[in-house]
């Protein structure tokens, strides 16, 4: 009887490619596998944490000690095994495995050294995370879209930021790869792609000696039957007039700029060792060049040393360039990080209530940018068609799980995945509604 696994899954897109890899290695072998625990012939459960901040680190621990209490042989992967090390495996003793974030392409391994007693810690000290090119991926994203990690890693040493630590130094995937498993997508019925590693705007550094990012939109932009390509994680440093430009002219390429600035004040940035940049400037020059681009941020507030003076600043900041989609994180105190031991630390409260008082105004601003659209026609990928007939869509300005929706009325017979273009009628703060 062929064994059963079930996998949980935690964290980002980038973790949820690690997650899709694996359960190809284990269905390549010849296990079945499932996304419900519970399931009474499901020995192995896998989950693979995030632990970029506590409160993802709280909900896989979480996940832990309801799989064990389902008493189930549990192997945790990922993030937290590769920032706790041997530590963990002593805090939690009921697991039969761990394997790190560089180490997932031995989960098979993992799994049947247990059956023969063998060695079952696969966490490197010093990750290196290359893509394991000769698995292919079991997709367990909904929809038309799926994600293509084009790098991993990350050679920056932002103040706040663990994931160099848990991921090791940026290494991009030939750009041939990249194309062929794009490819295999569409063949597939995948419509939509969208490009992630911790830093796209910095792909190909590492094998082309200068950013390719721009080439491989070229080259991307090419393949039949594909509508769009979206990218996120841009970083501010590579993102230079080339990549404007693939921006602005490749028809496939979304006019979506996810460029993660996390502050406005010099003093701020400099603290949190991220590039010195105009923000203001930049994104006014993105606006000129890209027609009707839609720019997305996010920001950190109440990192250590932050005054009133340097939140007003970014305060004043948001209210001018008026982000079309933006996020806030409270500042999360990360052993290994710079920031962790910076002085003066910033009460919680108080970064609470900044974190809320950006979000009050990004809620007035993304009111005033929807209300704007309504009577206009705006480029839609279908995601879902209702019983009741309502057709859920996503407009270009939109990347899945994190932005709005667009909900449409329809007598046409629509297939997700394809393209539309929606005359919009009436707005929320962060959705659309309109008609086909």
């Amino acid at each position: 009887m062929t064994e059963k696994i079930a996998i949980i899954h935690h964290g980002c897109a980038k973790n949820l490619v690690d997650t899709e890899l694996m359960l190809g290695a284990l269905e390549k072998k010849g296990y079945k596998i499932t996304l419900d625990y519970t399931e009474k012939d499901v020995d192995f459960v896998i989950i693979n944490t995030c632990s970029f901040i506590f409160d993802a680190e709280k909900e896989s621990v979480s996940s832990i000690f309801d799989v064990i209490s389902a008493g189930k042989k549990v192997i945790i992967a990922g993030c937290l095994p590769q920032k706790h090390g041997a530590e963990l495996k002593k805090l939690i003793p009921e697991a039969i495995g761990f394997a790190g974030t560089s180490d997932v392409d031995k989960i098979v391994e993992l799994i049947e050294n247990h059956k023969n007693k063998k060695n079952t810690f696969f966490v490197s000290d010093n990750p290196v995370c290359k893509y394991p090119e000769n698995t292919d991926r079991v997709h367990i994203t909904v929809g038309s879209s799926a994600y293509i990690k084009i790098a991993e890693g990350c050679n920056y040493s932002c103040g706040y930021c663990v994931i160099p630590k848990l991921r090791g130094p940026y290494v991009s995937r030939p750009m041939e790869t990249i194309i062929k498993e794009a490819k295999n997508l569409v063949n597939k019925g995948v419509s939509e792609i969208i490009l992630i590693a911790q830093d796209t705007s910095g792909y190909g550094i590492d094998l082309y000696k200068k950013p390719m990012l721009a080439k491989l939109l070229d080259e991307l932009n090419k393949i039949e039957n594909l509508n769009w390509i979206r990218v996120l994680y841009t970083y501010p440093t590579n993102f230079n007039d080339e990549l404007i430009e693939a921006f602005a002219k490749l028809d496939k390429v979304v006019k979506y700029v996810d460029i993660p600035l996390q502050h406005s004040h010099p003093e701020i940035l400099s603290a949190m060792k991220r590039p010195p940049l105009d923000g203001l400037k930049f994104i006014q020059k993105l606006r000129k060049k890209i027609k009707g681009v839609c720019i997305r941020t996010t920001l950190i507030v109440g990192y250590p040393t932050e005054t009133d003076e340097h939140f007003n600043h970014l305060y004043n900041f948001v209210d001018e360039a008026k982000f079309d989609r933006l996020g806030v994180f409270e500042f999360s105190k990360e052993k290994g990080t710079y920031a962790y031991d910076l002085k003066p630390q910033v009460l919680s409260k108080v970064k609470k209530a900044r974190k809320n008082k950006i979000l009050k105004l990004q809620k007035n601003i993304s009111g005033s940018i929807n209300k704007a659209i309504v009577g206009s026609y705006i480029p839609c990928i279908v995601e879902q068609i209702r019983e009741d007939g309502l057709v859920v869509l996503r407009s270009y300005k939109d990347a899945p799980d994190v932005d709005g929706l667009v909900y449409a009325k329809t007598d046409k017979v629509l297939v997700p995945g394809d393209i539309w273009d929606v005359k919009i009628t009436d707005f929320s703060d962060y959705d659309l509604f309109g008609e086909i």
